[in-house]
């Protein structure tokens, strides 16, 4: 089994690129919604939370951690660890498949890319994703902005898709892409 990160900048195309994979017949596993999981059901780490932050609702919590660096730390501390667990899981659990894709926005930064034999980084240009993210998130210009100035690594990646075109134009470079991971 080939085990390949995927990753990218805020309202780069994540979810998008999940969907095509997908539709090609790949498992993706979403680490934002493991996320939401361990914060909906965890009640460890919920009270390990509650009790660093005072608060378990996650738009509280956003707020704290990305005006704050030593607080967002402080919450990858207690969550992290339950995230690489689940991680190493999915692949015992799917060992038999071609390939499993585990998209998450902080592959790099959590150090979860060790766990991964490829990676990709979706990127797109930053007037694409500020649109983007204030569309989704409803946020202002401002709040939008800091959260785009969070991530880059995308020299780190193995592979890096440019999403600034349409969805056909996206599907032609993933598949791209898959196929060099794949040897094809």
């Amino acid at each position: 089994m080939i085990k390949v990160g995927l990753t990218g900048k805020i309202a780069s195309g994540k979810n998008e690129v999940q969907n095509i994979l997908e539709a090609f017949g790949f498992l993706v596993f979403d680490l934002d919604k493991v996320t939401n999981g361990i914060f909906e059901f965890d009640k460890q780490i919920r009270n390990e939370i509650l009790k660093e932050f005072k608060t378990i609702n996650k738009k509280e919590l956003a707020h704290i951690v990305f005006d704050d660096k030593k607080k967002r730390k402080t919450l990858e501390n207690i969550i992290f660890p339950k995230i690489e667990e689940y991680i190493t899981s999915l692949f015992e659990r799917f060992k038999n498949e071609q390939a499993i894709f585990v998209s998450g926005a902080l592959l790099f930064k959590s150090g979860f890319d060790r766990l991964f034999d490829k990676t990709i980084y979706i990127d797109a240009k930053p007037s694409i994703r500020l649109e983007r993210l204030m569309n989704r998130n409803h946020l202002t210009k401002q709040e939008a902005q800091k959260r785009l100035n969070l991530q880059d690594d995308s020299d780190k990646a193995d592979f890096v898709i440019e999403n600034n075109g349409t969805l056909e134009e996206l599907k032609k470079e993933v598949e791209r892409v898959l196929n060099r991971i794949l040897d094809r």
